[in-house]
């Protein structure tokens, strides 16, 4: 799959707000309607999804956080991640990456991947060095991370709920990245 991973400029997160964040919703509702605790509950209604997207987008255009795309050949979104770089005072060396989201009809071909080596990269040109995360404990995204370098910290069981509503265990991860 030829897939193009891309940041969203300020400029582009004030000008095509409508656009991007119906697309992003798009991959969203996909990937909660599959399962993924992504901090929202089924049904996810169409517009909690844009007005998450919109929060995001406003973010990023305030540089607050950057916002990756990934897009098919066609153009279409199908997948995302953030970086969140508005942090406090004594950590401007850290961020937190947030939303990896790949929409299921997109998964086991690399995209995942691509936007975490691009993560990475944008984290580097921010001049962070601590990355965080976490996941679902025992979902296929642990292993992605600890594939792509990524340390385990712990868990925390029943942190979180799935979007059934069922409680799930939470992993926690750093990445130290050489600036």
């Amino acid at each position: 799959m030829n897939i193009t991973v891309r940041r969203i400029t300020a400029d582009e997160a004030r000008t095509r707000a409508d656009e991007l964040a119906a697309a992003l919703a798009d991959v969203l509702i996909d990937c909660v309607e599959g399962g993924a605790s992504v901090s929202f509950m089924l049904p996810l209604p169409r517009a909690r999804a844009l007005a998450f997207w919109h929060g995001v987008l406003e973010g990023a255009a305030r540089h607050e956080r950057v916002l990756l795309v990934a897009h098919s050949a066609a153009g279409r979104i199908i997948g995302t991640v953030q970086l969140i770089t508005a942090l406090p005072d004594n950590q401007p060396h850290r961020a937190d990456v947030a939303k990896m989201l790949v929409h299921r009809d997109a998964r086991r071909r690399g995209v995942a991947a691509q936007l975490l080596a691009a993560v990475d990269q944008a984290a580097r040109e921010e001049g962070k060095s601590v990355l965080v995360l976490d996941t679902v404990t025992g979902g296929d995204a642990e292993r992605l991370y600890q594939r792509a370098g990524w340390q385990a910290v712990g868990s925390v069981p029943n942190y979180a709920l799935m979007p059934d509503g069922a409680y799930c265990g939470t992993t926690f991860f750093h990445k130290q990245l050489a600036v």
